[in-house]
């Protein structure tokens, strides 16, 4: 690395770093209002509040350096080109692709930087800040888990294993005890729906109760239970796929298919995960094309919605692609890094069309 590619990397990573400060300060704004409605529920309070914003500050950097940083590239990079500065490193023999290689010696340096936070930092805190949010709010239940939810509800538990929508859980089971202790039912269901209050629809369900006299099996379609307990309690310890770091995602798709279990959902989110995070380098690379094409000349205004524009357009399709993958029957692989093989064809290509 010689001077050059310290100036331009110093340079991206000086505006990338004051583009990621201002997209977190309004992501936490909007998280802490969001919590103006909980404050003072149990023992939630503005304290509580004002921690879980913080808490949830790694993962919000983790999902909007990219767009930080193609944003950032483009605007110390444009800001070069105003001064001249690229106008004369190129007058000096240095090619346009040779610029590009010291831009992405920065986003290199982000990508290190995101696969920690990504990996030891965001998950974590994130997974603090959720647990302080639901025990402060319902402080008389209890729950406990890593890779599934054990709630406790009066002589009733149950164990979810799956959470597919906000008011929605798969692979439910219920334990039932009797005064003496002694197990009085045990069920499961596929679904459990919230109803509203403190109604919850269990779909397919089949339940054994326990009698001194044997057993007594009983199916339905489709059951209403009182269960005094909200789905965001409920889903504490079920993670969302997004929220794991890779280690474990790949331990768990390892696992799913050990056990010849749906494991789709979880290598596109593993998938995702690392194609994100090489997307950062490429996006820096991106914004050369930005500084030497029509976009020169452009006040900082235009090339930060020319960079918000292209970042949002690749944050969408990865989403979309994320989201509809499993639902359209889509290889893991190729619902993960299309978004990213993409923007690699794009990048090369306006790249190369730079003279």
């Amino acid at each position: 690395m010689n001077i050059l590619d310290r100036y331009i990397a110093r340079t991206v990573l000086l505006y990338t770093l004051m583009v990621a400060a201002v997209l977190i300060t309004l992501a936490s704004l909007f998280t802490f209002i969001g919590q103006q409605d909980d404050i003072g529920t149990g023992s939630y309070d503005v304290g509580n509040a004002f921690l879980y914003t913080a808490l949830s500050l790694p993962q919000q950097l983790f999902e909007s350096l990219p767009i930080a940083a193609l944003i950032g590239a483009i605007l110390g990079l444009g800001n070069l080109a105003r001064d001249s500065e690229l106008t004369v490193m190129r007058a000096a023999g240095i090619s346009v692709a040779r610029l590009g290689l010291s831009a992405a010696l920065a986003g290199l340096m982000m990508l290190m930087a995101m696969w920690v936070l990504g990996e030891y930092v965001a998950p974590p805190a994130d997974q603090y800040a959720r647990q302080l949010k639901i025990f402060s709010k319902f402080a008389e239940y209890n729950a406990a888990g890593n890779s599934s939810s054990w709630v406790k509800d009066g002589d009733r538990f149950i164990n979810i294993r799956q959470q597919t929508a906000d008011n929605m859980f798969g692979g439910v089971y219920l334990f039932s005890f009797a005064p003496d202790r002694s197990l009085a039912s045990a069920g499961r269901a596929d679904t459990a729906v919230h109803e509203g209050g403190n109604t919850w629809r269990f779909g397919n369900l089949a339940e054994t109760r326990f009698a001194a006299g044997g057993t007594e099996v009983e199916r339905a379609a489709a059951r209403d239970i009182e269960v005094s307990i909200s789905p965001d309690f409920l889903g504490l310890a079920v993670v969302a796929p997004a929220s794991l770091p890779v280690r474990a995602l790949y331990q768990y798709v390892g696992h799913l298919k050990a056990n010849n279990l749906e494991s789709g959902a979880y290598e596109i989110a593993l998938w995702s995960r690392i194609a994100r995070t090489v997307a950062i380098v490429l996006v820096c690379i991106l914004a050369v094309p930005f500084a030497f094409g029509p976009l020169r000349s452009s006040g900082a205004g235009a090339r930060t919605v020319a960079g918000i524009l292209t970042g949002v357009l690749f944050f969408l399709v990865n989403r979309t692609l994320e989201s509809s993958g499993q639902v359209y029957g889509l290889s893991p692989l190729v619902a993960a890094w299309a978004p990213t093989a993409l923007l690699a064809i794009v990048t090369a290509f306006a790249v190369l069309r730079v003279r």
